[in-house]
């Protein structure tokens, strides 16, 4: 595991017991435990949504309509 053994790992937890205290352990685990559960269901999630909403949906017809509109004015001219 990334060349870390025993005594490595002892010490960063001290350092971090240090820094933190012992009171927000809890509280840093399960926030932890909380962002790897989110990432893994984000990972697997295969399915985005990006369809556009109803509104832009028909700007972009009207604005595909003016663009035809436009294009036969020219031709006809």
């Amino acid at each position: 595991m990334f060349g870390l053994g025993m005594p490595e790992l002892l010490v960063i937890l001290v350092i971090i017991i240090i820094i933190f205290g012992v009171g927000k352990l809890p509280d840093i685990g399960s926030g932890l435990g909380r962002a790897i559960k989110n990432f893994k269901k984000a990972t697997t999630e295969t399915e985005i949504d990006i369809t556009p909403e109803k509104e832009e949906k028909e700007k972009l017809e009207s604005s595909a309509k003016t663009e035809n509109t436009t294009k036969k004015e020219k031709q006809t001219v």
